[in-house]
């Protein structure tokens, strides 16, 4: 009998450490939250409920969040799939999308951060202003001087600028509170009823509403951006983010039910933010106006926490050479303080050109600018999601199990609609210069062609990428089955064909092959009979597949030439398919067969044929026999391939594993539940202990998998013409009890845990 190391189960690996250990509230919640509740809730949620009625201001709010929403989904499918460092959404786009999309909405999303600190500013003054107009005179000073602290405030360390904006929940939360107070005690049904229809006016409709209100729903990757911060990345920031869109969409809601039958709607319209202040409990003004001050206040310390990060994440992917030195971070914290220097004097700099009070018109452009370059970063968040899973990728398997690639689809064009609606200029404008920073990064791997035909343009794109495939190091988590079927005549072995089609189908490449056995001068119009017929079976059972027929003075000589030759560039087989012998004088030479493939460095899988199950049947059960990382990796992501593909989407995973001696003391059910918790799995451990038992592997798997409908093993090649009979008659007598069962032997390419 073949063997199996048994270093059997995986335990908890060992992290990189990290400086700052924040959890989902202070880390992802309490800035998200603070960023979204914003100056838009004081200053323009009366103005929309006026203007678009109550219903028309609630679907406003609803297709708002739907779309922040589809957004927060698509950030939690991708940060549940890798380990998520320092970047925030430009770690997840350019690890799914690649460096060139990645450092595009990078760069633009770290301007955007940085000009939105003098914005906030700005705001905070202008709000300060409006209530004590004896402090215009100073507004420039008044806004250095805030800049100044928060700057401060972030060099001290982002810790300390976390516990800040705690207080300033709390100061935000009491504004709400006393809002709230008052709008109950004052409602009043009939004017409710007299504004649950539109008063548009002034040329405004549903969209110029909605373009206003919209940007009050941003705000959403105000935690994504602590990312390489948190202790725990792809359990926060999923939590955190969804929760932030959650709460704030209640409140909302209740501030825009509260304020339609509270005033009616030309007041609403003219003076939304006095409306808001009448509607104070007991007359608490200032705590109202407090909230303003916190809204904006919470919203510039947030970028510019968030701006430094992710200069710091580019500078160490060395895309920008120019941005080296902002690679460094300092303290157990891996502060980026020179981020955090250039930010600031950013800041400085837009103040002392707009900080007299009145932004202009110029400032006006580049906000919309910046608006745009956040919902672009949206849209790429949810375009990395949605290819991430139409790509099919063995390796994506997020532990967030609420997303679909309709939902990412569907995010990605309500961000880029929402964009062109909101100002379709500033969205071309934001737009053109992404594309600048795109092209001008992949200017050394693009080039121009033009072709006559789309099957030229096909061929160009496939030669060009065949030969940037070929420059690329290979990685376990890039695995794919490139699938090598030696089928001989697939209309004898329908099971062989449909496994391996199963297996590669959407995620691989798969070929059939026939080898001929004879003189090859003589086999020429034979060959091209095979191959046509090959070709014709693929195409009557819908097989993603490709053919090749070999002919050569032998089955191993043919074999070996077919191993070796099949290849399109760096697109070389790695997963060998062979049919299990028919009879036992047959062994030597498959024992051969087997030790050729390790031989050449191809993982292999022998599929002993029982047939296929039933179309019609329902909860299909896969049993994957773990035995240790050696062949489990690749059984097991062969076996998600599986449960991947339709047929057998409702199917059962079963991961069994025998408990022997040899672990003695060891908690197996803990490290096999482990195993599926990192590997990403949707499979059950079955432990089965064999410490005290008289029976047998074989015995055991008998008793517990005749009923499955497809079994995964794992095997060694045997090492020698006198090892294969026994190997032969070891899995002879094992299969016969069992189903259709795949022996599986790995190369070590494919890691589950990548």
């Amino acid at each position: 009998m073949a063997s199996e190391s048994k270093a059997a189960v995986v335990g908890p690996g060992s992290e990189e450490p990290q400086g700052n250990q924040f959890g989902m509230f202070g880390g992802v919640f309490t800035p998200s939250i603070l960023t979204i509740l914003g100056v838009v809730m004081f200053m323009r949620s009366g103005f929309v409920v006026g203007q678009a009625g109550i219903l028309s201001a609630v679907l406003i709010l609803l297709l708002s969040k739907s779309i922040t929403t589809l957004t927060g989904l698509s950030i939690a499918a991708v940060s549940t799939n890798t380990k998520v460092k320092g970047g925030g959404a430009y770690f997840l786009i350019s690890r799914s999308l690649g460096i060139e999309f990645g450092a595009s909405i990078g760069l633009a999303l770290f301007l955007a951060q940085a000009l939105s600190v003098p914005f906030y500013i700005l705001g905070f003054v202008e709000a300060m202003t409006a209530t004590q107009p004896h402090l215009k005179e100073d507004f420039l000073m008044i806004g250095v001087v805030i800049t100044t602290f928060i700057f401060v405030l972030n060099l001290v360390g982002s810790s300390w600028a976390l516990r800040a904006q705690y207080l300033i929940l709390a100061v935000l939360i009491g504004s709400i509170a006393v809002f709230t107070g008052g709008g109950i005690a004052g409602f009043d049904p009939e004017i409710f009823q007299a504004n649950i229809a539109p008063h548009y006016s002034d040329g405004e409709n549903f969209w110029s509403v909605f373009a206003v209100f919209f940007p009050a729903v941003t705000g959403i990757m105000a935690g994504v951006n602590m990312s390489g911060d948190l202790k725990a990345p792809e359990k926060s920031i999923p939590k955190g983010t969804l929760l932030a869109i959650l709460v704030s969409g209640l409140v909302y809601l209740g501030q825009m039910v509260l304020m339609g039958g509270y005033s009616g709607a030309a007041r609403l319209i003219d003076n939304p933010y006095k409306t808001l202040l009448s509607m104070s409990a007991f007359d608490l003004t200032q705590v109202v106006v407090a909230g303003v001050y916190a809204a904006t206040l919470s919203s510039a310390i947030g970028s510019m926490m968030g701006a430094p990060r992710i200069l710091q994440a580019l500078s160490r992917d060395r895309v920008f050479p120019v941005l080296a030195p902002f690679a460094e971070g300092v303290g157990a914290g891996d502060e980026p303080r020179r981020g955090l220097i250039l930010t600031y004097i950013v800041t400085l700099v837009v103040l002392f050109i707009a900080g007299d009070g009145g932004g202009g018109g110029a400032l006006n452009i580049v906000a919309n600018v910046l608006t745009m370059f956040f919902l672009f970063t949206y849209g790429m968040t949810n375009v990395a999601a949605f290819i991430e899973h139409l790509s099919r990728n063995p390796s994506f398997r997020p532990r967030f199990k609420y997303f679909h690639w309709m939902t990412g689809l569907l995010g990605g064009i309500g961000c880029f609609g929402v964009a062109f609606l909101i100002n379709w200029s500033a969205a071309l404008t934001a737009l053109f210069l992404i594309m600048i920073i795109f092209f001008w990064i992949s200017r050394s791997v693009l080039e121009t062609h033009f072709g006559d035909a789309r099957r030229g343009f096909t061929y160009e794109r496939v030669r060009t990428n065949l030969r940037k495939l070929a420059t690329q190091p290979t990685h376990p988590k890039n695995w794919r089955p490139t699938t090598l079927v030696v089928s001989g005549n697939p209309k004898s072995r329908l099971t062989l064909a449909v496994y391996a089609g199963w297996v590669a189908s959407g995620s691989g490449i798969m070929t059939l092959a026939n080898v001929i056995v004879g003189d090859l001068y003589n086999n020429i119009d034979f060959r091209k009979k095979q191959l046509k017929e090959l070709d014709a079976y693929i195409a009557h059972n819908q097989l993603e597949a490709f053919s090749d027929v070999h002919v050569s003075k032998s089955f191993e000589d043919g074999l070996s030439a077919l191993l070796q030759s099949h290849s399109i560039g760096p697109l070389k087989p790695n997963l060998l398919v062979l049919g299990w012998p028919g009879a036992k004088e047959n062994a030597t030479g498959f024992g051969k067969y087997l030790r050729l493939g390790r031989d050449l460095e191809m993982s292999q899988v022998i599929v002993c044929d029982k047939g296929l199950p039933p179309e019609n049947k329902e909860n299909r059960r896969i049993d994957v026999w773990w035995r240790g990382m050696g062949n489990g990796s690749l059984m097991a992501i062969l076996a998600h391939l599986l449960q991947d593909n339709w047929v057998w989407r409702n199917s059962t995973l079963r991961l069994l594993h025998v408990h022997t001696a040899d672990e003695e003391g060891q908690d197996i059910q803990s490290q096999m539940d482990h195993l599926i918790n990192e590997g990403r799995l949707q499979a059950e451990a079955i432990i089965l202990d064999q410490r005290e038992s008289t029976k047998g592997f074989a015995e055991l798997a008998i008793e517990h998998s005749s009923d499955a409908d497809v079994v995964f093993l794992g095997f060694k090649p045997p090492v020698d013409d006198a090892a294969a009979e026994g190997f032969y008659a070891f899995y002879a007598s094992l299969l016969t009890h069992l189903p259709t069962t795949l022996l599986i032997h790995s190369s070590g390419d494919a890691d589950l845990l990548s």
